[in-house]
């Protein structure tokens, strides 16, 4: 009999895979807390949260309960002139918990449609006003999702490479990396001066894809404050940095001023379906709802606010809220702070960053880039020793779910450690 992996060879096309150099893949028959198991019996620690969205690890048997319990009530029904009680409970505890000023939930199907949905609500709120704002705003090197409007406010880079010439047009300012704060924010006045932007959209605090890139909450309160000033639209891209990655529920906590939109998605179910989520003031809302049909706001999905899915995000939400999720975030920093200190002195290390449960470690290179051939010599190294990484070009980065134990934290750090030896012997 042919096994999982040269079965699916033959039928599956993989995301993000140079499908000729790795065309095999490891076949996973078994999710455990921080574990991923295969089909040979290999245990794998999942030190990035398979993709950025496992909060609690995996197959959590009270996630499980409560998806159950949903199935066997309703599974799914439409959700244009229906409703139904996950989707308002889900709808009612993630306001009670979202940066001040949310007060609507709109539901689709994960973090690029979020994100779809943020900028047409920004666009069309400018259009049903008669307002003339028809411009955005991003950071460079930014990474919003795959669909269209998400790759246009996205920088520029191989993974939008093929499709440019049908992107829209986006005013990108300077990342707010070290010495570089000031010239960031004053491009972002000098664009927002021009009185034709709709919305700034930000990843708040951390950049994912572009290499764990951060930068300060100093920095982000000026963009925010400067957006009020301006009247244009604040859209926070939470979908990687929400539900406490960042050492707070939401990186936007970590500020004073608020945004107008939030999108979310990734840990929102506790990775355990996929779930998008964008939030808006009662001003956004107010702006589509009227008697001209044409002003309301044309989206939707045929899953949105699926029941089973709902209820899902509600039983993560119970996790994520007890006072025993937070001392494991806390505890998950305090570990990345006394590793970084321990590792700085490396002379192959370029640069440690480090914000609540995600820390990254840029090595040292001549190039460096998304392909940089030390990513898979790093990624090859770490699954020899059951660790799923997945490097950013030459930056290895932890980004783990809340339920890993000190003790497999000091295993991952201790294989970094033999990984930095063997680059400076």
């Amino acid at each position: 009999m042919p096994t999982i992996k040269e079965r699916d060879r033959e039928v599956i096309w993989h995301p993000y895979t140079p499908m000729k150099a790795w065309p095999e893949a490891i076949a996973i028959v078994k999710g455990e807390g921080v574990y991923l198991i295969d089909e040979d019996g290999n245990r794998y620690i999942d030190a990035i949260s398979s993709w950025w969205v496992n909060l609690h690890g995996h197959s959590h048997p009270y996630i499980a309960e409560k998806v159950s319990e949903q199935l066997s009530v309703l599974e799914h029904c439409i959700f244009a002139g229906f409703t139904h009680e996950p989707a308002v409970r889900l709808a009612e505890r993630l306001l009670e918990i979202l940066p001040k000023g949310m007060r609507k939930i709109f539901y689709s199907d994960n973090g690029s449609t979020a994100v779809e949905v943020a900028i047409k609500m920004s666009l069309q709120y400018w259009n049903n006003k008669g307002v003339k704002k028809k411009k955005l705003v991003a950071l460079q090197n930014a990474y919003h999702g795959d669909t269209f409007g998400a790759m246009a406010v996205s920088g520029r880079s191989v993974f939008t490479e093929a499709f440019s010439d049908y992107l829209f047009d986006v005013s990108f300012i300077p990342f707010a990396g070290k010495g570089m704060e000031e010239a960031s924010v004053t491009a972002l006045e000098s664009i927002l001066q021009k009185d034709d932007i709709a919305a700034f959209i930000v990843e708040p605090l951390v950049q994912g894809s572009a290499g764990m890139q951060m930068y300060s909450p100093e920095v982000l309160e000026q963009y925010f404050v400067l957006c009020r000033k301006y009247d244009v639209h604040i859209i926070a891209d939470e979908v990687m940095t929400g539900f406490g990655r960042t050492g707070k529920l939401f990186a936007c906590d970590h500020i004073q001023t608020s945004p107008d939109i939030v999108c979310l998605s990734k840990g929102l179910t506790g990775g355990s379906m996929p779930l998008g989520i964008t939030a808006c003031t009662q001003d956004i809302f107010d702006a589509f709802y009227d008697d001209d049909r044409t002003k309301m706001l044309y989206h939707g999905h045929s899953f949105t606010a699926n029941p089973t899915i709902c209820a899902a995000a509600l039983a993560s939400l119970d996790l994520l809220l007890m006072d025993s999720c937070s001392e494991s975030r806390q505890r998950i920093a305090k570990a990345h702070m006394a590793f970084a200190e321990s590792i700085k002195a490396n002379p192959v290390i370029a640069d440690i960053r480090q914000r609540g449960t995600i820390i990254a470690i840029e090595l040292k290179t001549d190039t460096p880039s998304y392909h940089h051939s030390l990513r898979d010599v790093m990624y090859r190294f770490f699954l020899e020793k059951k660790i799923l990484m997945r490097p950013l070009g030459n930056i290895i980065y932890l980004f783990p779910p809340y339920c890993i134990s000190n003790d497999e934290l000091e295993y991952i750090y201790g294989c970094i450690k033999e990984f930095l030896k063997q680059l400076n012997p």
